[in-house]
């Protein structure tokens, strides 16, 4: 029973790896099932047994990323008031998860009927944050001339751009584009300037 499980969760998550490559290469519309099946070495009909369909399989590749980055890139009320850690995990999990952000835009470019897959617990992740820099604010470790919510989007879009638009990056900067430690001490000093320090 317990080999069987385990070989129920490799198999899923060998689809899930190749699902996440897919997808991000052609989208949810452009993406094969055969190909995903091919790419994992699994039959194809494991797709529909543990995903459902296509946009199933699609869902469950999001939300294990998201999964993903929130381990990756924890945002507590006793951590909330270090935002310059919290921008320097979410740069390194962009770093080496260069198919997220392209899943992302990919979600933002669908026609969206209903709502987003799981968006209510995301939403509720979101919320856990936007509350954890709340509490940094009012504990004084935090400047509270910026709401919360904005402050957060600020911090994840500041340590995304970097990935989102690398041509971008390269024409402002130039060498620097190629060294990422460098971009990173510098979204780290920049984070920095928004913290109060005693």
């Amino acid at each position: 029973m317990d080999a069987m499980a385990w070989d129920t969760e490799r198999t899923r998550r060998l689809l899930l790896e190749a699902a996440v490559l897919e997808f991000a290469e052609r989208g949810p519309d452009g993406a094969r099932v055969n190909a995903i099946a091919a790419r994992a070495g699994i039959n194809k009909e494991r797709i529909y047994q543990y995903f459902g369909d296509k946009r199933g399989l699609f869902e469950a590749v999001l939300t294990d990323q998201l999964e993903q980055l929130a381990a990756a890139s924890p945002l507590t009320a006793d951590k909330a008031g270090d935002l310059a850690d919290y921008a320097g995990h979410v740069f390194d999990f962009h770093r080496t998860h260069p198919q997220f952000l392209r899943l992302m835009y990919w979600e933002g470019l669908q026609p969206h009927e209903g709502r987003l897959p799981a968006e209510s617990a995301r939403a509720s992740h979101y919320a856990d944050k936007v509350a954890a820099l709340a509490a940094a604010q009012r504990a004084g470790t935090l400047p509270d001339d910026v709401a919360p919510g904005y402050l957060l989007y600020a911090v994840a879009a500041l340590a995304a751009w970097w990935f989102a638009a690398p041509q971008v990056v390269r024409m402002i900067l130039g060498a620097d584009a190629d060294d990422p430690e460098t971009l990173r001490a510098a979204l780290v000093a920049l984070v920095r300037r928004l913290e109060v320090r005693a």
